[in-house]
């Protein structure tokens, strides 16, 4: 049986996040991969130059038309840009149940640029994550869902999944890759345990994309693993696609890893 995938998310142009990163990953993977658009970006490796939101009744009209004529097996959610768009998603996904939901809380692309309005977070936080299956958050992106400190350390890291997991979602990814460490610690947390998932850091500027692309990937995976298989599986093939990152030569900024490692 195929699997459908779909992803709510901003357009890189680029190719090497949003939406375009979440279809390749979903097609890495074995899913087949569908897109809901909610904002274009004029943006390249060197940054973001500009955003465009689409208009929430027309994110609307493309999730509606596609709900009904394929069943969907899974979502991942990545960039909303603004409250209207982030109530409208959770409008969708609310009255048109979907199992598996991966919400990736974007809010600040690589160069810094801002990718979610001020106003969007509160929304986020008490309407899609209680939805959510599970929730991806790096250090920055957890702090402001809490309005609180960056985690300086696992410890901490930890103490704020805990907090994340009382706001609702049934279990959350804290990614540690921001922390100081020769490792990257990554910590899956439901209300039943807490497994400690590391890998090596790899030496490489180019990482555009990688939280895009380990939320699709698990996106992917998910219809067909349990959550915590999916992750470990999910984290496997970012480490691939980022070690092969420097292969492609893309840009004279933040390139893309390689999410077709393993053909090309």
């Amino acid at each position: 049986m195929t699997t459908v995938a779909l992803t709510i998310a901003g357009s890189d142009p680029s190719g090497g996040a949003g939406i375009q990163a979440d279809l390749k990953a979903f097609s890495a993977l074995g899913a087949y991969g569908m897109s809901v658009i909610t904002a274009l970006t004029a943006q390249s490796t060197q940054g973001v130059d500009s955003v465009l939101a689409i208009d929430p009744t027309f994110v609307a009209e493309q999730f509606n038309t596609l709900y009904h004529d394929i069943k969907i097996d899974s979502v991942k959610v990545g960039m909303l840009m603004n409250k209207e768009i982030v109530t409208t998603v959770y409008h969708l996904l609310n009255n048109n149940p979907i199992t598996n939901i991966v919400l990736d809380t974007v809010m600040i692309a690589k160069g810094g640029h801002s990718l979610l309005k001020p106003e969007a977070v509160s929304a986020i936080r008490e309407l899609l994550l209680p939805l959510a299956t599970v929730i991806t958050p790096n250090l920055p992106e957890a702090a402001t869902l809490l309005d609180c400190e960056e985690a300086k350390n696992e410890d901490q890291m930890q103490q704020q999944g805990h907090e994340l997991l009382k706001l609702g979602c049934k279990a959350v990814l804290m990614k540690g890759g921001h922390l100081p460490s020769q490792e990257s610690p990554d910590y899956l947390m439901t209300p039943m345990q807490t497994i400690r998932i590391v890998s090596p850091r790899i030496q490489t500027k180019n990482t555009h994309g990688t939280g895009c692309t380990l939320s699709a990937a698990i996106a992917a995976l998910l219809p067909k693993h349990r959550l915590e298989d999916a992750i470990h599986k999910a984290k496997d093939y970012l480490q691939g696609a980022i070690t092969h990152a420097d292969d492609l030569k893309i840009g004279h900024g933040i390139g893309p890893t390689h999410h077709f490692y393993r053909w090309w």
